[in-house]
């Protein structure tokens, strides 16, 4: 028994030693990852929007002392505020760990404290989860994570109206699984610790939550059992139910007096505002059927008021009920089209909603006025300022959830096409050739619904497929903006087709007119969809959705199904040809199925998934993809978070899905896989989309490291490489798109070796950049007005430095913090070091860019580690006087023609440039053409240079003038303050002087007639160089006209110039004659 105890105590602590390497380890690892993930965090993103429809808001908050201050939600965007009532906003929730939000509530005792409960409050196919409740003391400036880890869907939160340590959170808790924290949670010293005390611990979570204003402890809570899976959902059961709380949300008595005895769902609850005594209950029954209910006693009896309840996608999505401020017995009930009754509930209408967007998830009322609503829904944010007669839609938020995307290869600049939830098939350009950027109109929409996979035609821009929920797919011609319905039907007799929600459609690498698409079997086409044949039988396990358990069991057919805003089960999710053999076809579902043919379809192979390590057998693929580079290889991104199993599953095999290997590495638990896509050129970088931001590996999944430049924490649905432009296009669920512009650093980029690198760049283009607002950017729009970025003008350079150049004084403090940590000895510097430091020239890093061997340019660059990017925007260094007026002044050169061009990287330590780079070389190409043919390039950059150079000598020779007069004025000054006087001396200064100011006359024109408005009595010099100039910056190039005025300009320059060197070579012999009459000595 000794020897038992022994031995147990030994295991016992073996076990714990391995549990903390283990936790060492992965600390590590964490800090490992973090560190390589900053190397790269110099390659930024650029979001593109767009903000045209924007997306999903699940709450709303407007300050109750400031009602031009919002906070709002995204479902699967963040947190936003905007100080000037939608003028402009910021993004307050990016670095957090959760994106998806459910609720947000300000603190009644100090608005500036704000609670946010994380996971979206609906019970959608779609919906993201979260990571608990979240609490700022700031206005959003931080946050600090409260608990409640394990909740992941929050739907209401609410403080103590007098005491902020109370709070009270209603936790749907988890949608695809059982347990996590579920119920109505309290806490009484300000979030550190949560008490359950309703729900359970199973299915039966809290989805709304109110209290009344007069007395903090009645409460009311409903309860909510909802179990979603990959194959259906169950909205309710006898876990949902209405409660009532006497002390404060200690102990909860359940209230049925009056409501109904069925299996009820998705609950909402509002108090009157007027009468605190009644509440209204919006309550989902059985098929999507429900009531509205109406206590007038604190909830002791309910009387049915009408069959109301919301429809469209499911009760599920909606059911929040609020009521007026302002009017009693006034309510809105969130719906699809939202419902508002003013009668109590007895009666409902659609509020107008002709020029809105639908799907209807949060209001917030004006305390000041009656008429004002601003309401979120699956669109985006509206405000009504008549009673929702009218509505204003707030243009400005970037929140779109893109579910799929493509690239087509367009000139001079690709399109992109996004699939979208509820926002329909969106394309645009990836960057536009104006100064203001991407701007809402420079969006289309190609097709309606709910968008899915597109995809485009290599070859032919103008045809794009779209699509869709459930395979409706069509081929949209852009010369003619029409959609052609080209969903493949069955044959007569044949059962109907199971689209999954989001069906896959492909391009073959082999023919561009050849497609494929997929129900529960696979179809092609060789003529752009106008036909159709199939190749499969049903490839995947063909399972009866009602027999999957629900709840942890089987369910009987009368319990509260509800599959008709979902998906199709036993569908194919995904297709992939290989690109190297014609005919090998790998297809995925969403019931744990790969097959693959070697010939065209004729026959499938299915892959055991009991062959790939820790793979669920449920797991549903969301992506398989044919290695680009080796036909044997092939790799399959799955997904089980409809299973409650959020971990990453990606695997490689090389055999043709004989054997797998697991390749999920390093990437973190709890971080479900999208989608996985190869680099062209080199065939060990992999780019991989997961639930929690973009990550890349250079060595075919061995290592993971995560992409994040330039971007909030959000869910990468899909990616997309547009080849030709090296460019990473992300679809994320919630921001929109994103593009890595010119990638092509990481495919040869090794962190262990290298030290500094200036990496091969794209061509720039050469042109006019339109104003097509008239000025620059948002022009005179307003702050309001959107517009995404586009690249830098001109060309954009990748370099990495392994170090930052240290100045002496950085270099001193780094060893000094060294010697302090280690010794603990603190150093003190003399006086000569610090001296030494004080006249250091700070290291600088540069680009130099040549033509031929000239250096025409050289461009200040950062000096940090890691990935750097500097751009180039074609013009040359300015050959303008420098002086201590205009030393710090930016002066531009002019910009660069078409042709060859090279970089180099060069750093400057002590003053002295040293290069450290090899030189690139790279071409700038003309954009477009202009419509009449003009002067060649050589003409154009012939005339450029002479146009400079008259107007860069015109700049020095006004200068010059400028400088005599000033000394001219001194020297009358120093005479007036002689003590002797010169008639003949003082007639010639004022002479001078006269002559000085004609000359400067016939550059600025005449100051009299300015101060009137009148024009000049001749052109100036400046007119003739201005008229020139507009023949330099056009592919047209100069016309006769414009050669001619630079021919006067120069003519004029010249007689100038000879005249005040008359003047000039006067006024030195009076230098003399000032010191003759015992005049102060000048200086200029």
């Amino acid at each position: 028994m000794k020897f038992i105890k022994h031995a147990f105590l030994l295991i016992l602590c073996i076990t714990v030693y391995h549990s903390n390497i283990i936790a060492l380890e992965n600390k590590k690892n964490s800090i490992e990852d973090k560190k390589n993930s900053s190397v790269y965090s110099g390659l930024k993103f650029r979001s593109i929007g767009p903000a045209l429809m924007s997306g999903r808001i699940s709450d709303i908050v407007i300050h109750p002392e400031n009602e031009n201050l919002w906070y709002v939600t995204a479902g699967s965007g963040g947190v936003w505020k905007t100080e000037n009532s939608g003028t402009t906003w910021k993004s307050i929730f990016d670095d957090q760990k959760s994106y998806s939000i459910g609720c947000i509530s300000l603190d009644p005792q100090n608005p500036n404290i704000i609670w946010v409960g994380t996971g979206e409050n609906v019970g959608g196919r779609h919906v993201a989860y979260g990571d608990g409740i979240y609490k700022s003391e700031d206005g959003g400036e931080s946050w600090k994570n409260m608990g409640l880890k394990k909740s992941e869907h929050i739907s209401k939160v609410i403080i103590h109206p007098k005491n902020s340590d109370i709070l009270w959170v209603a936790s749907q808790g988890p949608l695809w699984n059982k347990g996590g924290e579920r119920g109505v949670y309290k806490s009484t010293d300000g979030g550190k610790s949560w008490t359950q005390t309703l729900g359970d611990n199973e299915w039966i979570g809290a989805t709304d939550l109110i209290i009344d204003p007069r007395n903090p402890n009645l409460l009311y809570a409903a309860t909510w059992q909802r179990h979603r899976t990959v194959a259906g959902y169950l909205g309710g059961g006898p876990g949902s139910a209405i409660y009532k709380s006497n002390d404060g949300g200690v102990n909860w008595i359940k209230l049925n007096n009056g409501l109904p005895t069925s299996n009820m769902g998705k609950i909402g609850l509002v108090l009157s505002p007027q009468n605190p005594d009644v509440i209204y209950a919006a309550i989902e029954l059985d098929r999507r059927t429900g009531a509205v209910y109406k206590s007038t006693n604190k909830g002791s009896k309910w009387i049915k008021m009408s069959d109301a309840v919301s429809g469209g996608t499911g009760p599920h999505y909606y059911q929040e009920l609020y009521a007026s401020p302002h009017n009693f017995d006034e309510l809105y009930l969130a719906d699809n089209y939202m419902q508002v009754s003013y009668d109590g509930g007895k009666t409902f209408s659609r509020m107008n909603e002709s020029e809105k967007h639908v799907d209807n998830h949060a209001i917030a009322f004006k305390k000041t006025d009656k008429n004002y609503l601003l309401v979120g829904c699956d669109g985006g944010l509206y405000e009504s300022f008549d009673k929702t007669k009218n509505w204003k839609f707030i243009d400005n938020l970037p929140l779109t959830q893109f579910y799929k995307i493509a690239v087509d290869d367009d000139e001079p600049f690709y399109n992109i096409y996004g699939g979208t939830q509820d926002n329909n098939t969106q394309g645009a350009p990836s960057r536009t050739d104006n100064i203001h950027g991407i701007r809402n109109s420079d969006w289309f929409i190609i097709l309606g619904g709910d968008g899915h996979q597109p995809a485009t035609e290599p070859g032919n821009p103008n045809i794009v497929y779209a699509q869709w929920q459930r395979g409706n797919l069509n081929r949209h011609d852009r010369k003619t903006g029409e959609n052609t319905n080209i969903k493949p039907q069955p044959e007569f007799g044949e059962k109907t087709e199971r689209f999954n929600w989001d069906a896959p459609i492909l391009v073959s690498p082999h023919n561009p007119k050849r497609l494929y698409f997929a129900s529960q079997r696979v179809w092609k086409s060789n003529d752009r969809g106008d036909s159709w044949e199939t190749i499969s039988e049903d490839l995947t396990n063909n399972i009866n959705r009602m027999s999957t358990p629900f709840y942890g069991s089987k369910q009987k057919w009368n319990n509260a199904w509800d599959v008709r805003a979902m998906s199709n089960y036993s569908t194919i999710t995904s297709i992939s040809e290989s690109p190297i053999e014609e005919g090998l076809i790998y297809v995925g579902t969403d019931d744990g199925n790969i097959q693959l043919t070697e010939n065209g379809g004729k026959s499938w192979r299915k892959i055991n998934f009991q062959k790939m390590i820790d793979l669920p057998e449920t797991a549903f693929v969301n992506d398989i993809k044919a290695d680009i580079h080796d036909k044997n290889t092939v790799y399959a991104v799955f997904d089980n978070h409809k299973f409650g199993d959020f971990n990453p599953y990606i695997y490689m095999s090389k055999n043709k899905g004989s054997t797998w290997k697991k390749i999920s590495s390093n990437l973190p638990e709890n971080t479900l896989l999208w989608r996985v896509v190869q680099d062209h050129i080199n065939s060990n970088l992999l780019f991989l989309g997961t639930e929690f931001g973009l990550y890349f590996s250079n060595n075919k999944g061995k290592e993971w490291i995560k992409l994040d430049g330039g971007m909030p924490n959000i869910s990468v649905r899909d990616i997309a490489i547009q080849k030709r432009e090296n460019d990473l296009v992300l679809a994320t669920f919630g921001r929109g798109i994103y593009i890595l512009d010119d990638y092509t650093a990481l495919r040869t980029f090794n962190n262990k070796e290298e030290k500094s690198k200036l990496f091969s760049v794209r061509d720039g283009y050469c042109y006019n950049q339109k104003r097509i607002l008239g000025g620059s950017k948002k022009a005179s729009q307003g702050d309001n007005y959107f517009v995404a970025e586009n690249p830098p003008f001109g060309v954009e350079f990748t370099y990495y430095l392994n170090e930052k150049i240290l100045s002496k004084k950085e270099i001193r403090e780094k060893k000094e913090k060294k010697t302090e940590a280690e010794q603990g000895i603190i150093s003190i510097p003399d006086w000569e070091t610090l001296e030494t430091e004080k006249k250091e020239i700070y290291p600088q890093i540069w680009m130099f860019i040549y033509s031929e061997n000239y250096i025409i340019k050289k461009i200040k660059a950062k000096n940090s580690k890691g990935f750097n990017r500097v751009s180039w925007n074609l013009l040359t260094e300015s050959k303008s006087i420098i002086s201590s007026k205009n030393l710090n002044e930016e002066k531009k050169g002019y910009m660069v023609s078409p042709g060859k061009y090279s970089a180099q990287l060069f750093k400057q330590v002590e003053g002295e440039f040293i290069s450290i780079s090899e030189k690139i070389f790279f071409n700038v190409r003309q954009l477009t053409e202009s419509s009449i043919k003009g002067s060649s390039i050589s003409i154009i950059s012939e005339f450029k240079d002479d146009l400079y150079n008259s107007n860069e000598n015109a700049n020095n020779l006004l200068e010059n003038i400028k400088d005599l007069k000033t000394k001219i004025d001194i020297m009358l000054k120093a005479y007036e303050r002689a003590t002797s006087l010169d008639k003949n001396l003082h007639s010639s200064l004022l002479n001078n002087r006269i002559k000085i100011l004609d000359l400067e006359k016939k550059f600025g024109g005449s100051q009299v007639r300015k101060e009137i408005g009148e024009e000049n009595e001749y052109p100036t010099i400046w007119s003739y160089i201005w008229s020139a100039s507009n023949g330099a910056y056009t592919t047209y190039g100069p016309t006769k006209s414009h050669k001619k005025y630079l021919e006067i300009a120069n003519k004029m320059l010249l007689d100038i110039e000879i005249n005040y060197k008359k003047i000039e070579n006067t006024i030195k012999p009076l230098e003399v004659q000032l010191k003759k009459i015992n005049a102060p000595k000048i200086k200029e």
